[in-house]
């Protein structure tokens, strides 16, 4: 071996061993010291779904949303059980895998995980986030290996920093959503979907590869309904330029269909409807951004889906991607230079014909997207643009790399050749470094605690408290009506009902409760509803309710004398009649109001 090979093979791997460096100081720093616990609804209720998995209860959920109640009742015909009520919202896959490591660790058992007196953030928490870290890594390391099989280790490598750098990424992990193990089972896929085209580039046949990228872009399917879109898109792409044509579609249709069967034949024996209560997320797209309205009724027959302006609804959800697309691609600038490297004729085929499956399937994505909806909210559950930005970030360094060699002071300056990628990653790095130190400094203040809760909305401790939280003022045979059910579900361990709009709702939720033995003991109020957005946001949302939900500030603002707004809003007096006790939990900013003192049901 000469001195130059010796040189080289001594810079790689410096050059790794300080990537793996900075790869475990951020995972160790994220899930330890920096760490605040889930702060995501739908990883919540995921996270309650997948401990009563692991308790042998099935998918069953504990919190439960007024509209999935109102569709059993209907298709049952009959008074369903508030207890172990069947989810049909969320995908499978998730929430079991979850559930595996929570039997794991005997997270099943019901006096587990306790939370200590000085802790502030759920130990549970940490374990969710370190599975789906776990993911993201994984998929840092598919993501190498595809993007060196298709241009070079070193644009692979600047892609796994630009990853390991993106705070967007780091956010997805840290929630517990399922977006980690989504762009792990999508790079896999997509690994293969290369292979195939590799294949049909070189005259031969890609049944092989197809079908495997198939099988991952099903598992996908199965983690989160929204990606059957990609799929969709695959199978078009496959259909048109894998031989023998149309055979390849076909196969991963079935491939498709025989994995939505038990899911869609589950769900229509629930609800009635193949697709359960996770269809009406549809409200979120073509409903104005309704969701949380639609699912908190106690009639759905009384929110019907308004159609009118179709296509002007799907043409503003559209442009709104278009014009968000760079935060939509992890804030990585050169992610969208891919649509601009379409233009450019690279001279390898298989290069070149991966691109148009890689737009078919995001082209698909985006239709979809237009359709059920995408917010601009930092952890918005539908975000799937997230998944293509590995990929696209690749054609764009290359397609960057190309122009920047072409310039004729970098020909003639070797030391140059690199620069745009330090520049690239120097930009892309920014907002994730510059946030560090005061995150850290926080964090090492309260570590003694588990970290700093994500408060306001949430606030574990007074959930989780067998001696002076939720969990201990009331039994597992009472419920709650709440504005974070989902948190009342996975920190007390306890039935919650999303607090309907109406009074006529709650009244017909709380009798039916009172007549399955699992009596309403209280209702929980939190910030989420009273701290985000206007008063006349708040007001439109709650409607009956508003004068519960601000009853706790005003109360706080007149105190010590105390007004109450609660108990003089003739719209709910026979709520404030049954639920006279409040009970402050965070000061006055999240207040439980119940139907005993507490100090008896201690």
């Amino acid at each position: 071996m000469d001195s130059n090979s010796a040189s080289l093979d001594t810079g790689i791997l410096i050059r790794r061993s300080l990537f793996f460096l900075v790869l475990m100081i951020l995972t160790l720093g994220n899930l330890f010291v920096l760490f605040r616990g889930l702060n995501s609804p739908q990883a919540m209720d995921q996270a309650q779904i997948s401990r009563e998995i692991a308790r042998g209860n099935g998918f069953t959920t504990k919190m439960i949303r007024p509209v999935a109640y109102d569709q059993v009742q209907r298709a049952q015909k009959r008074t369903v059980s508030l207890a172990g009520f069947e989810d049909t919202y969320h995908s499978p896959l998730n929430p079991l895998l979850n559930a595996a490591v929570l039997k794991l660790i005997g997270a099943d058992k019901p006096d587990s995980w306790q939370m200590n007196e000085n802790e502030m953030v759920f130990p549970l928490d940490r374990v969710i986030a370190t599975v789906s870290t776990l993911f993201f890594l994984m998929a840092i390391g598919v993501n190498y290996l595809l993007i060196s099989r298709i241009f070079d280790a070193k644009i692979a490598g600047v892609c796994a920093i630009l990853m390991l750098f993106c705070e967007t990424f780091w956010n997805y992990s840290l929630s517990g959503l399922p977006q980690m193990l989504m762009l792990l089972l999508f790079s896999s896929g997509m690994y293969f979907v290369y292979r195939a085209v590799e294949s049909t580039a070189e005259g031969r046949i890609a049944m092989t590869p197809a079908v495997i990228a198939g099988i991952f872009f099903t598992l996908l399917a199965l983690t989160h309904w929204m990606t059957v879109w990609i799929a969709l898109g695959f199978i078009i792409y496959a259909a048109i330029a894998f031989r023998p044509r149309g055979l390849v579609g076909i196969a991963v249709l079935a491939l498709l269909l025989v994995a939505a069967i038990g899911p869609m034949i589950r769900n229509q024996s629930i609800t009635d409807s193949p697709f359960g209560t996770a269809f009406l997320t549809i409200y979120n797209g073509l409903g104005n951004g309704s969701e949380t309205t639609v699912m908190r009724t106690t009639d759905l027959e009384a929110e019907p889906l308004v159609l009118d302006g179709l296509i002007a609804k799907i043409l503003r959800t559209t442009l709104t991607q278009a014009i968000d697309i760079i935060p939509l691609l992890g804030g990585i600038i050169v992610a969208p230079l891919f649509f601009i490297s379409l233009l450019h004729p690279f001279k390898r085929a298989s290069i070149a014909n991966f691109r148009w499956a890689i737009l078919t399937m995001w082209v698909s994505t985006a239709f979809g997207l237009a359709i059920f909806g995408l917010s601009k909210d930092q952890l918005d559950p539908n975000q799937l643009h997230l998944l293509f930005a590995p990929i696209m970030t690749a054609y764009g360094l290359a397609f960057i790399s190309v122009l920047w060699s072409r310039l004729e002071f970098v020909a003639s300056t070797p030391l140059l050749q690199d620069v745009h990628h330090f520049v690239i990653v120097g930009i892309c790095a920014l907002p994730l470094v510059l946030a560090l130190p005061q995150k850290v400094r926080v964090g090492m203040q309260l570590r003694d605690r588990g970290g700093v809760p994500h408060w306001p909305p949430y606030y574990a401790p007074a959930l989780n408290s067998k001696k002076a939280g939720l969990k201990g003022w009331i039994t597992e045979k009472q419920i709650t009506f709440s504005d974070q059910p989902w948190a009342v579900a996975w920190y007390a361990d306890r039935i919650s009902i999303w607090l309907p709009p109406t009074y006529d709702g709650f009244e017909k939720l709380e009798t039916i409760a009172t007549d399955l033995q699992t009596p309403c003991a209280g209702i929980l109020i939190s910030p989420l509803s009273h701290g985000s957005g206007p008063v006349s946001e708040m007001a439109a949302q709650y409607k009956d309710f508003a004068m519960l939900v601000l009853d706790g500030r005003t109360f706080f603002t007149n105190y010590p004398n105390g007004v109450s707004l609660y108990d003089h809003d003739p719209k709910i007096q026979g709520v404030a009649k049954r639920y006279p006790y409040r009970q402050p939990m965070v000061g006055m900013d999240m207040v439980y109001y119940s139907d005993r003192a507490i100090r008896s049901l201690k």
